[in-house]
């Protein structure tokens, strides 16, 4: 089933994305990061659009240019979390505000979630609740689960969901260009904050290089889950897509030699479960 591979492309390489943005902000501050990254994919978001067609209407540029102002915010809290805390932590937790998000804006516009959802947010809260808890074992590192790195969570989580809405109201028929008029907003903001920070620079050598690969890494996982969406069913497809903090956290584990607790360890796994549940809404 070539909707089913499209998805789990798409998780994998949106997981693997994070996993090198939160490397790349361990090393330069998130911005600097993002100041390589947007420019890039908005250049090749542009081309890819005019190769595949599609018109652009007011809505395009509206509701591309909305999600991209709040993505920008979502991703720089993101990434910042990602490069002052845990990653196998933090991106769980976001992960279950990204899919929680946009089913409570549906509640609130008369929508009723199935049971599933509802078990899901009840999951969720509970794993908010046991992931947060420090480890205190002998591995202390100093990228821990503070409430700094909490709010950042929140904040990220929070965004990225609130932006599937505004996405979801772009008109199907343009395509690639509401994305392309996302990331070009996206680039404004991201240069406004980095000039009123004076992080007004472009990284050098490796987190430049992953920098780079974090705008391939993240152009391949928005046209992968484009394909999903256009070849597959939108629940079914939704709830693989969802999954990509499975990538992060194997990456973090094995590569960064992240250690978690017992129960941070129950508390993932109850968050990833949340993430397929209430997508599945």
């Amino acid at each position: 089933m070539i909707g089913a591979a499209y998805a789990q492309l798409s998780a994998v390489t949106y997981g693997v994305s994070d996993f090198v943005g939160g490397v790349a902000a361990r090393r330069v501050p998130a911005l600097r990061v993002m100041l390589v990254a947007y420019p890039i994919e908005a250049v090749l978001l542009g081309a890819l659009a005019i190769v595949v067609g599609g018109p652009i209407t007011p809505s395009a540029v509206f509701w591309g240019g909305l999600y991209g102002v709040g993505m920008a915010f979502g991703m720089w809290a993101f990434f910042a979390a990602l490069g002052a805390g845990p990653i196998s932590v933090v991106s769980p937790l976001a992960a279950v505000l990204n899919a929680a998000v946009p089913v409570a804006v549906g509640v609130a516009l008369g929508e009723r979630p199935g049971q599933a959802a509802s078990v899901g947010v009840v999951l969720a809260l509970v794993a908010v609740t046991l992931v947060s808890r420090e480890a205190t074992a002998e591995g202390t590192t100093p990228y821990r689960f503070t409430p700094k790195v909490a709010w950042l969570t929140v904040v990220a989580g929070s965004a990225m969901g609130l932006n599937l809405v505004f996405l979801h109201q772009a008109p199907h028929a343009c395509k690639l260009w509401p994305l392309v008029f996302a990331r070009l907003s996206g680039t404004l903001v991201v240069c406004g904050m980095a000039a009123l920070s004076k992080n007004m620079r472009l990284p050098h050598g490796k987190p430049l290089k992953l920098a780079v690969g974090v705008a391939v890494l993240d152009i391949c996982a928005n046209v992968t889950m484009l394909l999903a969406l256009h070849t597959w069913l939108l629940s079914l497809a939704s709830i693989l897509i969802s999954l990509y903090p499975a990538a992060t956290v194997v990456l973090a584990m094995v590569v960064l030699r992240e250690r978690v607790s017992r129960w941070q360890g129950v508390g993932m796994v109850m968050a990833m479960g949340s993430v397929a549940m209430i997508a599945a809404t």
